[in-house]
C-alpha cells in the first residue's frame, strides 16, 4: 500500500511542486544530493577527498527515453569526468593491488539512463565512450544494476567492456537469489565487485524476501569475493556487516587496501571517517542533478522502509 502511494506521488507533477518548494525538502536534497550541476558535485568531491574519502558520482536520470536524452547522460559524463581530471581528483590512490586501479574519484552509470531499455547497442556505446574517457584521466567507471529484468543485459554488456577497461566495476546484489553464482564468476584477478543488498521489488522467486535471508546471502557473497582474487566494493552502512567484513577480511588475510566499504553520501558520514581513519579505503556514492526528485521517490519506493533510513539520517551521522 506505501509503496503504491509513493509511486503514485512520483508521478505527480502537484505533488512534486509541493515537495520541492517545501523548506524541509531543501534539508533532505542537500544531505544526500550533492547539487544540480558538475560545479556543485565537483566541490562535494573535493571536500570529501580531503577528509581522506574516496567517491564515485551518480549523474542522476534514468527514465531515459529517447536517444537524445541518452546522450545527454553520456555528455553530462563527459563534462564531469573533464572537471574531475583538471581538478586532480582522479589520480590513483595507493590500494587494491597490483591488478587494480583505487582512484580517488570514479563515476557510476545506469545503463537504463544511457539509453538500454530501448537501444542496447547505444547504452554500450555511450558507456564505452565514457570508459575511454575515464581510462585516458587514469579513473574508472562502475554500472550500477537495476532491477533483476536488466541483469544479463546489464552483465553481457560489462563483459564487453572490460575487454577494453578491465577496470571496469561490476555491481552484484545480494538480495537476488543467483548472485552467489555472479559472485563466483566474477570474483577474478583484477575485478572490482560492488555488493550491496538492493533495493528493487522482486519477485520471491528471484529474490529474497526476508531481511535476515539477504543479510545471510550478503555474508555467503562477501566470504566467496573475499576469497577470491579480486577487489571486493562492500556497500553497506548495517554495523553488524561491516564488522563481519573486517573479520572477513583478517580471516582471508587481506589487508585494508585490498577492498573498501562504500556508503551513500549523507548516510554515517562519522563512520565514513572513523573507517577511513583505521586505514580503510571508504568511497562515497554521490548522486547530484535536477532529476533528485525522482531519484529520492524511488529510493522510498523501492523499500518503503528508507523513509525511516532517511529520516534517522536527517538528525545523526553515526
Amino acid at each position: 500500500m506505501l509503496r503504491s502511494v509513493i509511486l503514485a506521488a512520483a508521478r505527480s507533477q502537484k505533488v512534486e511542486r509541493l515537495v520541492e518548494t517545501a523548506p524541509i525538502s531543501r534539508d533532505v536534497v542537500k544531505r544526500f544530493v550533492a547539487g544540480s550541476g558538475t560545479g556543485e558535485a565537483l566541490a562535494t568531491t573535493r571536500q570529501l577527498a580531503d577528509a581522506g574519502l574516496c567517491i564515485t558520482l551518480d549523474n542522476l536520470g534514468e527514465d531515459t527515453l529517447t536517444a537524445d536524452q541518452a546522450n545527454a547522460t553520456k555528455e553530462a559524463y563527459l563534462e564531469l569526468l573533464a572537471a574531475l581530471g583538471q581538478a586532480g581528483l582522479t589520480a590513483p590512490k595507493s590500494g587494491g593491488g597490483e591488478a587494480v586501479t583505487v582512484a580517488t574519484a570514479e563515476v557510476s552509470l545506469k545503463l537504463s539512463a544511457l539509453g538500454q531499455a530501448f537501444d542496447e547497442q547505444l547504452a554500450e556505446k555511450n558507456a564505452r565512450e565514457i570508459c575511454e574517457a575515464a581510462a585516458a584521466l587514469g579513473t574508472t567507471v562502475t554500472l550500477d544494476m537495476e532491477d533483476h529484468t536488466t541483469t544479463d543485459s546489464t552483465l553481457d554488456i560489462l563483459s564487453r567492456l572490460r575487454r577494453e577497461h578491465p577496470g571496469t566495476g561490476a555491481v552484484l546484489q545480494a538480495y537476488l537469489r543467483r548472485t552467489e553464482g555472479d559472485c563466483r564468476e566474477l570474483a577474478t584477478a583484477g575485478s572490482r565487485v560492488r555488493l550491496c543488498k538492493g533495493a528493487y521489488k522482486e519477485p520471491e522467486h528471484v529474490a529474497y524476501q526476508a531481511p535476515l535471508e539477504v543479510d545471510k546471502s550478503y555474508v555467503r557473497c562477501m566470504n566467496i569475493l573475499m576469497a577470491g582474487e579480486g577487489y571486493p566494493m562492500l556497500a553497506t552502512h548495517d554495523p553488524r556487516l561491516i564488522a563481519i567484513a573486517q573479520d572477513r577480511a583478517r580471516w582471508f588475510d587481506r589487508s585494508p587496501d585490498e577492498f573498501e566499504f562504500q556508503m551513500l553520501y549523507g548516510i554515517r558520514p562519522d563512520e565514513q571517517t572513523r573507517l577511513a581513519r583505521a586505514g580503510h579505503t571508504v568511497r562515497v556514492y554521490v548522486p547530484y542533478g535536477t532529476e533528485w526528485y525522482g531519484y529520492l521517490m524511488r529510493r522510498l519506493a523501492e523499500r518503503p522502509a528508507n523513509l525511516a533510513f532517511f529520516g534517522r539520517a536527517l538528525i545523526s551521522k553515526k
